[in-house]
């Protein structure tokens, strides 16, 4: 074969490759000239049947083939690629293309309430403390003077992992570890996960969130904590909301109260969200036991406090309208995208 007639073979191979709109028409182009049947591969084996003179001619003119075809192949292949059902592999970008739209993300309704909690807290004078979630006996409920029959001590109640570590119930013993580590006054807020075995249905989980709250200093009382519980209430549910005390019992706070919100849908005139009697219960609170300053070598003579705590899904509900505590765990885009 003549050199002439190699470039024309090459300008058609260049061509036909060109030609190919698809990945199944290029390979089979490459095939026909590369293959190993291929026109190229049979022009080489006949190299030896050339004069001497004419071999290194047709061999350099051969190889220049097969370099350009492998080079125009490979530029094929990589558009075929690119442009494939519009797909742009990771290897080639084109930045006219437009960009996918993502969607923007929303604050879980959780994460919302407890922010906004922390910050109205904030305000107060509060700075945020933090603790494990793996406790001991002696912080959960030893220290905040739980007697040793306490139902809540119960297996069927608390997750325990040895005889002595569990899972917290609660986040009252952030504020013994704090007591324990530093001298008063204190005032902090325990924002946390908790664990307790409860089945689950349309108020109950395994799994919830707590915001707790420690103020100790000279001369706490309960009007005290009466004002910044109103204040809480009214920065988070509305100005209008009020604040009504019950009597109550728990371990650690002497007196206790329960305490409730006035409904914010109804205004207080009853509704179904309050079941008619005008108040939503939100949690506990009271004025923290000499016993349990005791336990951190606080003296009870000179320094009292408060204590309060609320479950942030119940919060949620409430502000939010939510019906089912179990649809702030179903990551249902559809329910969350609604907190935009």
């Amino acid at each position: 074969m003549e050199p002439a007639d190699l470039s024309a073979l090459q300008e058609q191979a260049l061509e036909e490759l060109d030609r190919a709109r698809t990945l199944a028409e290029l390979e089979a182009v490459r095939v026909k000239y590369l293959g190993r049947k291929g026109l190229l591969p049979a022009i080489m084996e006949k190299l030896g049947d050339l004069p001497p003179a004419e071999r290194p001619i047709v061999g350099r003119s051969a190889n220049a083939f097969k370099e350009n075809f492998a080079q125009r192949l490979n530029v094929c292949r990589e558009q075929l690629e690119r442009n494939r059902g519009g797909v742009v592999p990771k290897r080639a970008w084109d930045p006219t293309l437009p960009g996918l739209w993502r969607g923007m993300g929303v604050r879980h309704p959780i994460a919302q309430i407890m922010e906004e909690t922390i910050q109205i807290f904030d305000r107060l004078g509060f700075t945020i403390a933090d603790g494990p979630d793996l406790e001991t006996e002696w912080h959960n409920f030893d220290a905040l003077n739980t007697p040793a029959d306490h139902p809540s001590r119960d297996t069927q109640d608390t997750f325990w992992l040895t005889d002595t570590l569990l899972l917290r119930t609660q986040t009252s013993p952030v504020q013994i570890r704090v007591m324990e580590s530093r001298p008063p006054p204190v005032r902090i807020i325990a924002p946390g996960r908790c664990y307790r075995r409860d089945t689950t249905d349309a108020t109950h989980s395994a799994n919830f969130h707590q915001i707790e709250g420690l103020y100790v200093d000279r001369n706490v009382s309960l009007a005290d904590l009466k004002g910044d519980l109103t204040y809480f209430a009214r920065a988070l549910m509305g100005s209008e909301v009020k604040v009504r005390f019950r009597p109550h019992f728990f371990p650690f706070t002497e007196p206790s109260v329960e305490y409730d919100f006035s409904c914010h849908v109804c205004g207080g005139k009853g509704c179904r969200v309050c079941k008619n009697s005008g108040w939503i219960e939100i949690s506990g609170a009271g004025m923290v036991d000499p016993k349990v300053f005791h336990n951190v070598g606080y003296d009870p003579e000179q320094w009292t406090g408060y204590a309060f705590g609320m479950g942030v899904e119940r919060l949620a509900m409430i502000k939010f309208g939510i019906d089912d505590i179990r649809l702030l765990y179903d990551n249902d885009a559809r329910f969350l995208e609604q907190f935009a």
